[in-house]
């Protein structure tokens, strides 16, 4: 919960200077722990282009991650962003969801 909390006040700027690539960087290492809302708030940060190179195909890939863990909103991101994403793009998000696999804690 450590990342998660440090990525959430980088990102909101709570007791730090706002940060989004220093946010970027929490919420990542939760998330290629397996950490669903993290992989849900990574995929908003591609999605917004916020710390990152905007990525619809990763920000897809991240939040069907978390969609998958039972993350509603990261489900509802996930279906909102598939729209604005030509067939090719979302078969890429989709594999490369299909093959990440998380990370030893």
């Amino acid at each position: 919960h450590a990342q998660h909390n440090l990525g959430l006040m980088h990102a909101k700027g709570e007791g730090v200077p706002r940060d989004f690539k220093e946010a970027v960087r929490w919420y990542r290492l939760a998330a290629e722990q397996g950490e669903a809302r993290d992989q849900g708030n990574l995929g908003l940060m591609y999605a917004k282009g916020k710390g990152v190179l905007q990525d619809y195909v990763l920000a897809h890939m991240w939040f069907n991650l978390a969609a998958e863990q039972g993350e509603k909103v990261a489900s509802d991101l996930r279906d909102s962003l598939a729209k604005k994403m030509t067939p090719a793009q979302i078969a890429e998000a989709q594999k490369l969801a299909s093959e990440w696999k998380p990370r030893d804690k």
